[in-house]
């Protein structure tokens, strides 16, 4: 559970990351979906093929944010070498489904809402 929040708090902060870059387009107007691979290009600013830490925090400011984004950071490095590979970066659920991937798992439906009537 700890894996997947730490790995939305990831693709949250890169897609933040590529809504800050496009700053100077029109509110309103309908984005070009990313790719896994560009979103991961975007961040990998020294084009080494591999995501530090500092690249992968980007402009974060906020304690909160940073605190989350290096547990999101750690958790993703599987192999513990200190940054992210595409490999690794591709490998997490939250990534996935953000390149528009089938969930796995989750919660069914239920009944929206409201209190069951109580019994008489």
């Amino acid at each position: 559970m700890l894996r997947v929040l730490l790995c939305l708090a990831l693709v949250l902060s890169i897609g933040a990351s590529a809504a800050l870059a496009q700053g100077g387009k029109k509110k309103g107007a309908p984005k070009p979906k990313q790719t896994i691979e560009e979103k991961f290009a975007a961040k990998d600013v020294d084009k080494d093929g591999k995501l530090s830490l500092a690249e992968f925090k980007g402009k974060a400011k906020k304690v909160e944010q940073i605190e989350k984004l290096e547990k999101a950071f750690k958790a993703a490095d599987t192999n513990s070498d200190g940054s992210l590979s595409l490999d690794e970066f591709k490998a997490c659920p939250k990534a996935k489904k953000a390149e528009g991937k089938p969930k796995q798992g989750g919660k069914k439906g239920g009944k929206k809402g409201g209190k069951k009537p109580e019994k008489t």
